[in-house]
């Protein structure tokens, strides 16, 4: 190769790179924010700050710190993914309506009216959890499709319809337990939240040369199974985009990509199959993102959902049916929202008539820093689960630093306004 045809074999895959990196600028910033807040309060729950400052000795011995913190031990990362999985499930139906176009301000009011009814069925009528758990699903279906009736056929704004609800089915809480608190649920609703999946294959014992830890054996195989599925993934999503002739990333940034995120997940799995396993909500978590990406990305469904975000009326004009898409959308919002509340219940082991209050604007901050756009037609799965990831950690870290309750709300909505005026300023830049 000729030192001219090398220097422009070199230029042009600066310009590819580059141009990844821009592309991808939000999607990468967003796994390297949240690594970095989790290292943050890692290091900052370890005592460092006990005194109120931090010496040149603590920087130094900064590794020391880490592992000494407790946002990593494995209880802690269990408890984060109980205390943040409602959020999440409610996080990828907001996605899909945001991305339509719309917003829905009553999913914490149904998800807690949803678990005051599943309280009733099961404590005072003694009827059987899982009879209570589909009744209560097909009960959000409806108050979703109830909702999205007003806004997809009768052209009511969404704000309005869902602010209505929010206030309806906040009220029928309080008069459904009659203002106190009722519990508690029968055991195998609570496994639900609180189960784990059982160990089939029997514990492994590490060698004393690996610490000697004694593991949950099916939580690491499902865990390696899920790295090499996410592997194959990617590689055939890499080969499948350069079979048609699109450009795919710089053969550095999907290996990198892909090591990292590898990394991550065994650390996790590792994390939990050194305390109970795998909590069984992951794996409900677990089988709806897969869900949705698939919806999102390989289904006529999700397509059109953001093409009707992103420009509604030429998306009617090509034949898609927005009124009946819209009316869809927020079904399954109602569903996820109904399924959330449930899972809290059984976390609680009780249902409160104050279950669900301030849960949407925990939802909606997730799916914007996730990605997704105000306008509709933008955002993805795994942005809207990285952005509640984002907002767990630092509830959760806040909490155990001992930050007051005031204070947190004011860091998570400038963590939101600053989320958006990113957001802003990459379009305006683009």
């Amino acid at each position: 190769m000729s030192t001219e045809a090398a220097g422009s074999y070199t230029s042009a895959s600066k310009a590819t790179s580059q141009a990844v990196l821009r592309e991808n600028l939000r999607q990468y910033g967003l796994v390297l924010a949240l690594i970095a807040i989790m290292i943050f309060f890692q290091f900052t729950t370890s005592g460092v700050l006990s005194d109120g400052w931090i010496s040149f000795g603590e920087i130094t011995s900064f590794f020391t710190h880490i592992q000494s913190g407790i946002l990593f031990k494995p209880v802690n990362l269990t408890n984060l993914i109980l205390q943040n999985s409602y959020i999440i499930i409610m996080a990828l139906g907001m996605l899909l309506v945001i991305v339509a176009g719309h917003i829905d301000l009553s999913v914490g009011s149904v998800s807690g009216f949803v678990g005051a009814v599943a309280a009733v069925m099961m404590v005072q009528y003694k009827l059987d959890p899982v009879v209570t758990v589909v009744a209560c699903l097909l009960l959000g279906a409806v108050i979703g499709a109830s909702q999205g009736y007003w806004i997809a056929f009768m052209k009511i704004p969404s704000f309005i319809v869902t602010l209505a609800g929010m206030l309806v089915f906040k009220g029928l809480a309080l008069w459904v337990l009659g203002g106190k608190s009722l519990g508690p649920f029968p055991q195998e609703f609570q496994l639900l939240s609180a189960g784990f999946i059982p160990d089939v294959i029997g514990p492994m014992t590490l060698p004393a040369w690996l610490g000697g830890a004694t593991l949950h054996s099916t939580t690491m195989a499902v865990g390696l199974l899920m790295i090499a599925a996410m592997v194959w993934s990617s590689l055939s999503s890499r080969r499948n985009r350069e079979s048609h002739g699109y450009e795919a990333e710089p053969f550095a940034f999907f290996v990198g990509k892909n090591v990292v995120l590898a990394a991550l997940v065994f650390f996790l799995i590792y994390s939990l199959a050194s305390y109970k396993g795998l909590p069984n909500v992951l794996i409900v978590m677990g089988v709806l993102i897969t869900l949705f990406v698939f919806i999102t990305k390989r289904m006529t469904f999700g397509r059109r959902i953001y093409a009707m975000g992103g420009n509604s009326k030429a998306a009617a004009l090509s034949g898609i049916r927005t009124d009946r898409l819209t009316f869809y959308v927020f079904m399954i919002m109602g569903s996820l929202a109904a399924l959330a509340g449930l899972i809290f219940a059984a976390r609680l082991n009780t249902a409160t008539p104050k279950a669900g209050l301030g849960f949407e604007l925990d939802v909606i901050a997730a799916v914007f820093i996730g990605g997704a756009s105000m306008a509709g037609g933008a955002g993805e799965v795994a942005g809207a689960v990285i952005g509640a990831f984002i907002m767990g950690v630092m509830n959760n870290g806040m909490s155990i630093l001992g930050v007051n309750i005031d204070w947190q709300q004011v860091i998570k909505g400038l963590v939101l306004l600053g989320a958006v005026v990113f957001d802003v300023y990459n379009k305006n830049k683009s």
